[in-house]
């Protein structure tokens, strides 16, 4: 019995400190306006995780997309999503409107 109350203890101790760590992330935030992203260059430090929040200010759903590394958010008119980004190396990582491929920017992990 001790050890199940023990395992409970650590883990909920581990859950609170990762969610903890999670509310510590800097968020960044870009925008869809006129089929453009506002920045359209966002400069994040290298090796950190963060999250990114993306607002939609068009009057259709658009969705961020990046190849490398892998992440997509479909976001509805007027509203905003928010994605965690792992650490980035040093680098340049494109991302594009997945709807309209045309409209695309860029994270600089420096």
């Amino acid at each position: 019995m001790f050890r199940r109350v023990l395992a409970a203890s650590t883990l909920a101790f581990a859950l609170a400190t990762a969610q903890g760590h999670a509310d510590e992330l800097q968020t960044y935030r870009v925008s869809i306006k006129d089929h453009r992203f506002l920045p359209a260059e966002l400069h994040v430090p290298a090796g950190k995780p963060f999250f990114l929040e993306i607002v939609n200010e068009e009057a259709q759903v658009d969705e961020f997309e990046m190849s490398a590394p892998p992440l997509e958010k479909l976001v509805q008119p007027g509203a905003s999503g928010k994605v965690r980004v792992r650490p980035l190396a040093n680098g340049r990582f494109p991302f594009f409107d997945d709807f309209h491929p045309p409209t695309t920017g860029a994270i600089v992990a420096e």
